[in-house]
């Protein structure tokens, strides 16, 4: 197999991915900037389905209304001549010096008001380019300090921004999806809303909660120590996967936004399997960010790495679940039990009380001794992981 990209894989990449200068807390830009249509243009030439953008991604911050349409005429220019779609968008509310204590929940009244009317600026662009998901993303919506911010006041505030822009993307017959970003910290101390399971807490508070999801991303959960599958295995049951980011990571440290597969292998692996085997249709987006220490052709490297990787996981991942071996070893790791109902159809609580078989003749010294088999499946799926079974 080539590992060669088409449009059907559905890859995307955010115009900041490849865009990234290099720059970081402790060192200038290694590289200079890139212009989003020669991204457009390097993506499809690799095989890429779409891009993303921030608003300042695309418009310079402050550019004027001429300036505003001029860069907007040469992206569109460039999305039709590569036939590249924009599946995805979202603001920023993080980088001006306006958000440093927040947007959705910053202390200031007024910066909250400006937040919300960039966003909306940006949601009808969105929606003019055919996106049908809006990310958001609260890296500026935390605190350091405990005296800083009530936290309860901060949801309030993160409730009314959402709720009054699920009623603007409402009333204006776009069809647009919100996906909320979790991560725990970085750029704050403690961010809101900082892991899977807190969004999809938050999401049930909405005045529309069904035009809420998650945009879960790799690096924000495991720099929480966090299983990424096992997260986004919840998110698919609970029907709120509206997006992925797709990088790599190692470990509980900085957001290091390495391409996908770098770092946590295997993680990578599982999480594959789950995204084919699970039906996901969205896009494969990939947030990571192509080391300071390369030039721009390493840059476009970095990204067909990032789409090589998943091919290469999305084969092995097949071909685990192909293999007569595997399927033997499930059953006898008893997973085809897991999928079945623990009560019978229409069995009640006093149906249960009076089956002996459940409590009072069940042996529970026997049922402790079976052996789960669970190694030599995970011994299987290494094995198809190495490339080493045929």
């Amino acid at each position: 197999m080539s590992y060669q990209p088409t449009p059907a894989d559905k890859f995307t990449f955010g115009l900041w991915t490849v865009g990234w200068q290099g720059r970081d807390p402790f060192g200038d830009a290694t590289r200079p900037a890139l212009d989003p249509v020669e991204s457009v243009t390097r993506l499809s030439e690799l095989g890429a389905h779409g891009v993303t953008f921030h608003d300042d991604d695309l418009i310079p911050f402050g550019a004027s209304e001429s300036e505003r349409d001029g860069h907007i005429k040469r992206f569109r220019q460039a999305l039709d001549a590569t036939g590249m779609v924009v599946p995805m968008a979202t603001t920023n509310l993080f980088t001006h010096p306006v958000f440093k204590d927040g947007a959705f929940t910053a202390n200031d009244r007024d910066v909250r008001r400006y937040a919300i009317r960039k966003t909306m600026r940006n949601i009808d662009l969105a929606a003019e380019l055919g996106a049908q998901t809006y990310v958001a993303w609260g890296g500026r919506e935390g605190a350091e300090s405990g005296g800083a911010k009530d936290v309860r006041a901060a949801l309030d505030r993160f409730k009314e921004a959402f709720d009054l822009l699920a009623d603007y993307v409402t009333s204006q017959g776009y069809a647009l999806r919100f996906a909320l970003e979790p991560k725990p910290n970085e750029p704050r101390g403690d961010i809101l809303l900082p892991t899977v399971g807190h969004a999809l807490a938050f999401i049930e508070r909405l005045e529309r909660p069904e035009l809420f999801g998650v945009n879960p991303e790799v690096g924000h959960e495991q720099m929480a120590g966090l299983n990424f599958p096992h997260g986004i295995a919840q998110a698919l049951w609970a029907g709120k996967l509206f997006h992925i980011d797709l990088n790599g990571q190692n470990g509980i440290k900085y957001d290091q936004d390495l391409r996908f597969g770098a770092g946590d292998l295997r993680s990578a692996f599982w999480l594959v399997d789950l995204l084919e085997t699970a039906g996901y249709e969205g896009s494969r987006h990939f947030d990571f960010k192509p080391p300071r220490t390369e030039d721009i052709d390493g840059v476009w490297a970095s990204a067909a790495g990032c789409m090589r990787n998943y091919l290469i996981l999305k084969e092995r991942a097949a071909a685990f679940r192909a293999d007569p071996a595997v399927r033997e070893a499930l059953r006898a790791s008893r997973l085809d039990e897991l999928a079945a109902p623990t009560l019978e159809p229409g069995e009640t609580a006093a149906a249960l009380l009076a089956d002996r078989s459940a409590f009072e003749d069940f042996d529970p010294d026997v049922a402790g001794r079976r052996a789960m088999a669970f190694e030599a499946l995970d011994q299987l799926a290494m094995d198809h992981l190495l490339g080493v079974r045929p």
